[in-house]
């Protein structure tokens, strides 16, 4: 009368999925560099914490007398986990079943993953090998029609943007649906010289006649570089830690505060360099990720997106324990002026900061929106009043802090102004509609045509220009809020972000992310 028989046999069935797709395409699986789907769960899990769901499902055959005689595992492993002692959803793609298609019935397993992360709160980490989706041509030999197209589970991927952190981690080729996944995120990382994140593969390419490799189609060097994904990485170990950094500033879903930790750090501390980090020249590049360190808690900065739109720093840290959002101008790259990927940079940021209630540290370094006709061509314009209807929409409190230029649009676009104005300006601060750099000789060009020493008077007037820009003539007019010490930005930002939190509010935005 005992139900031993039917435990062993669901040990039996354990057994089989734990073999994925075979002892030979787990060693192919390796032999590529890669770990497997069920290594790669334990070293992002927190240990013993992971609880598989549908392990045994898949596709089975039997024999004359009703025994499994071959098991398919499905290529999907799901389940909960603790990562650093917080629950999350973690989605695994096995590439050694089929590549990672779906002719092992993976709709279930993906569209339940993303569900109850949407229904409990809880964030999900994706780790993507393959298509995760579309099957293969050769799935129409069990199937034998084709399929108006849908995409499993897709709404609760978007649905999640709103709700629920989401990682992706590109581990291997991620095509077609594989690739939709990667960007349907709030953070993704992907593997040097491992992943691969295209539309179609090369085979597909050809038919097009391009002919090229995976790494040339959809490798690092392209998707690092126009945003397809966040961040890259050397190793997958790295891309699992990347995911837990990320996850640690994180609120476990918008209905909750992101989570304030212990600071060692000192709330007063005072950097002296930045009183000199600035050059007066008004030209020469600093370094604005020294700034952030300085008033971030220490080594708590971690950038997001560091190889694209480079004319601006997005990253997250803490400030007295708590988490924020910091944006920074970064003069190396044209001035810190804008360009149509720098604009996509911002809303990108801005909206995470506002689906998970982030306060925004903005070091503001910002000569206006990228000049020329290159710029015009890739639609800068369009996507710069995008970026400022993205800061003007953002609910969560921001302190600019200007550190040097603000000049036209993109300058502006530091905060919503029409809310309390919270901000500090260095002393090194330079703003206005447009700058006096060529600005005085188009306004003065008949006087300095028709003066004697046209050289000498073009002198005079930069010199009484310059000092009508003093910023301390703009602070007379409560324009400039407060101009500081830059050696006391770190105690003034501590102060503003306690207050930030007191005043911070949760729930869904209106609309979700945008990927």
């Amino acid at each position: 009368m005992s139900w031993k028989s039917h435990i062993e046999e669901l040990r039996a069935r354990e057994r089989l999925a734990e073999q994925m797709g075979g002892e030979e395409r787990v060693a192919r699986q390796r032999s590529m560099g890669k770990l497997t789907v069920r290594e790669r769960v334990a070293f992002l899990a927190d240990p013993g914490s992971f609880h598989e769901v549908g392990k045994i499902a898949g596709k089975a055959e039997y024999g004359p007398d009703d025994a499994i005689a071959e098991f398919l595992p499905a290529t999907m492993v799901f389940g909960r986990a603790t990562l650093d002692g917080r629950p999350a959803v973690i989605l695994g793609d096995d590439f050694t079943v089929r590549g990672g298609a779906s002719d092992a019935s993976i709709a279930g397993k993906m569209l339940m993953a993303e569900q109850m992360a949407n229904e409990y709160g809880m964030p999900i980490v994706r780790m993507i090998d393959g298509t995760g989706g579309g099957g293969s041509v050769k799935s129409l030999e069990t199937n034998p029609r084709t399929y108006i197209p849908t995409t499993p589970a897709w709404e609760w991927l978007v649905a999640n943007m709103q709700r629920a952190p989401v990682v992706s981690l590109a581990l291997g080729p991620c095509a077609g649906l594989g690739a939709g996944r990667v960007a349907a995120s709030h953070f993704s990382v992907m593997v040097k010289g491992l992943s691969q994140v295209f539309v179609a593969g090369p085979p597909v390419a050809k038919a097009i006649g391009e002919i090229v490799d995976k790494e040339g189609l959809g490798g690092w060097e392209i998707q690092g570089r126009n945003g397809v994904v966040d961040n890259v990485v050397n190793s997958e170990h790295e891309a699992f830690a990347q995911a837990r950094r990320f996850l640690s500033y994180m609120p476990s879903n918008s209905d909750e505060l992101p989570p304030v930790l212990p600071s060692e750090d000192d709330p007063q501390r005072k950097e002296d360099f930045l009183l000199d980090i600035v050059p007066k020249d008004g030209k020469t590049p600093y370094m604005p990720r020294k700034i952030i360190e300085a008033v971030c808690d220490k080594g708590s900065f971690f950038e997001i997106g560091a190889l694209w739109g480079r004319q601006v720093v997005t990253g997250l840290a803490r400030i007295d324990g708590h988490p924020v959002a910091i944006l920074a101008g970064d003069p190396f790259f044209l001035d810190g002026a804008w360009t149509a990927d720098a604009c996509d940079k911002v809303v990108r940021h801005f909206d995470l900061a506002d689906t998970f209630h982030l306060p925004i540290i903005h070091f503001v370094d910002c000569p206006g929106f990228a000049v020329g006709v290159k710029h015009e061509k890739s639609g800068v314009t369009r996507k710069g009043v995008r970026a400022m209807a993205a800061v003007y929409q953002t609910q969560v409190p921001i302190l600019p802090v200007v550190i040097r230029k603000a000049y036209g649009l993109a300058g502006s676009a530091m905060f919503n102004p029409t809310r309390t104005r919270w901000r500090y300006c260095w002393p090194s601060g330079d703003w206005g509609s447009l700058p006096m750099a060529g600005g005085i000789e188009a306004a003065y060009k008949r006087q300095l045509e028709g003066s004697a020493d046209p050289e000498a008077e073009l002198k005079e007037l930069y010199r009484k220009f310059e000092a009508m820009r003093s910023p301390f003539r703009t602070a007379e007019a409560f324009i400039a809020e407060e101009i500081i010490d830059p050696r006391d930005t770190r105690p003034l930002v501590v102060d503003f972000v306690r207050h930030a939190y007191r005043a911070l509010k949760t729930g869904p935005r209106s609309f979700g992310m945008r990927p």
